[in-house]
């Protein structure tokens, strides 16, 4: 279940126009959200409001053997007055919104001009800023983050933990990225060891900063009156997939190690006529480990994922294999209508194959959602399985952890966890 504080970060991205997808740390977003998915532990209620355009809160109370709890605050300068955040109106998919990450085609910077306010004469402009601050109870560990956009291609963002249990109190992690479009990069500095860290992503194709976005058109020839010729663009021809490398590096100048990682990946965008697919490799080649992933949207309902990790030193090696299934209510609204995988007719093909953003799912299905099923199983025997759903006015999510090789501790977790915002 999506934290609404994350739920409301991903709406200041969006309104000011930042792609957190176009990153290398998203390179493998897809497999992870459908095979990472973390199970509730204990019981766990959370209740948030944005109370002005401009200003959000979220109380946490959770019991798993210790009462426990946070409280949590967020302000952001960019108002968010359209942002619907009632659960009992909100579709269900913006609390839970499906794992599989369909890849948008790249957006170019805006124009630097579009940021200028001008008032008699002189730019009065200010630069989007968001601040956020969690504290856990009772241990009074503190979470801090600021976000800033400091150009239409930069973003600024540091975060900071305390907590008297760790090293030196805690740590502060700055990180500032830019986004063309065609590439991106980050610089991170954290405290912790003094680490130093730089990555990037590069996407093969056209340059969504040229002209037409990106879009290729296809001349043709055409004959007109006597025996002159003139060259006639013909319609554009968008892309149907995206190729992306990327890699990072890093080096702590006080333990004197680094560290770095490499990565590629396919996907298939909006205009293909199949079915989505995601395909991942990376490698670490200073430990030796290799993970290649395939995810696939194999029905409008239905996603499917699968994991290969081994280390080339050790030979040790590992299998995880995952799927989400999202399940319509019936016309008269109940839920037991029974899981549909695919649409009817013609709509439903198409609705199948457009690849939409995350959250207009229900829209596609002709209905409301009804809840969501997630499971995933490994080559050790550890099994995973969330239900997310929705009562009245209460988005919840009840998960369970199996080791089918533990013997008498087979349940090795249960929990439940339930939202509710106004």
């Amino acid at each position: 279940m999506l934290d609404f504080m994350d739920y409301v970060q991903h709406a200041f991205y969006e309104a000011s126009h930042w792609n957190r997808n176009n990153s290398y740390g998203t390179l493998t977003a897809t497999s992870q959200a459908l095979l990472d998915f973390p199970t509730p532990l204990g019981v766990r209620l959370h209740i948030s409001s944005l109370s002005t355009p401009h200003f959000a809160s979220s109380y946490t109370l959770a019991s798993t053997g210790l009462l426990s709890g946070s409280l949590s605050y967020l302000y952001t300068s960019l108002p968010l007055p359209s942002l619907p955040t009632a659960t009992r109106s909100l579709p269900l998919p913006a609390f839970t919104p499906t794992s599989y990450r369909q890849i948008q085609r790249l957006r170019p910077p805006d124009p630097a001009w579009w940021w200028e306010t001008w008032h008699a004469g002189r730019r009065i402009d200010t630069r989007d800023a968001l601040l956020y601050g969690r504290l856990y109870l009772p241990h009074s560990t503190l979470e801090a983050l600021y976000l800033r956009r400091l150009t239409p291609t930069r973003q600024l963002k540091i975060s900071a933990v305390s907590d008297a249990r760790l090293p030196n109190g805690g740590s502060v992690l700055a990180l500032l990225a830019q986004d063309h479009g065609k590439w991106s990069a980050e610089y991170m500095y954290s405290t912790d060891s003094a680490l130093l860290g730089v990555r990037g992503l590069y996407n093969f194709g056209p340059d969504p900063r040229d002209r037409d976005a990106g879009i290729i058109p296809s001349p043709v020839m055409h004959e007109l009156a006597g025996d002159e010729k003139t060259t006639v663009l013909a319609e554009p021809a968008e892309p149907v997939s995206r190729f992306s490398a990327g890699a990072e590096v890093y080096y702590g100048l006080l333990n004197k190690s680094g560290g770095m990682s490499t990565g590629i990946r396919f996907a298939t965008l909006a205009a293909h006529t199949g079915f989505p697919y995601t395909m991942t490799v990376t490698l670490n080649p200073l430990m030796g480990n290799l993970s290649s992933s395939y995810s696939v949207r194999a029905g409008e309902l239905l996603s499917l994922s699968s994991r290969f990790d081994f280390n080339v030193y050790s030979y040790e090696s590992d299998v995880v294999m995952g799927m989400e299934l999202w399940k319509l209510k019936d016309r008269d609204g109940s839920g037991g209508g029974g899981v549909v995988v695919e649409g009817e007719g013609k709509e439903g093909e198409d609705s199948k194959m457009s690849g939409r953003k995350e959250g207009e799912r229900e829209e596609s299905a002709g209905g409301d959602v009804a809840g969501c099923l997630k499971a995933r199983i490994d080559q050790r025997g550890s099994v995973g399985l969330l239900w997310e759903g929705r009562i009245k006015e209460l988005v919840y999510s009840c998960g369970t952890s199996i080791d089918l090789r533990g013997g008498k501790d087979l349940i090795t977790g249960v929990g439940l966890e339930v939202q509710y915002s106004s």
